[in-house]
């Protein structure tokens, strides 16, 4: 996938250039004083990652009471 940058005023001032960029399937990267402050992509790109995301804490195969119990042990520092 094609990354562009663009600052803030860029986006303001050239939005349908940036908009083509996401509808051929790349991504934009927003910037704000030269930090990035947020991603402009695809929807197939947001959906896929969400499905991957939710995939993965679906499927992990831990006891998830004995995962409970290990968080509140830790949390209280309960050693017994």
């Amino acid at each position: 996938m094609v990354k562009a940058i663009a600052t803030v005023t860029e986006m303001q001032n050239n939005f349908s250039q940036y908009l083509d960029i996401v509808l051929a399937g790349n991504e934009v990267v927003v910037t704000k004083n030269g930090e990035e402050i947020g991603r402009f992509i695809p929807k197939d790109t947001a959906v896929s990652y969400l499905t991957d995301s939710l995939t993965g804490i679906l499927s992990v195969k831990n006891d998830y009471k004995q995962l409970l119990e290990d968080e509140l042990r830790a949390k209280y520092e309960i050693t017994d």
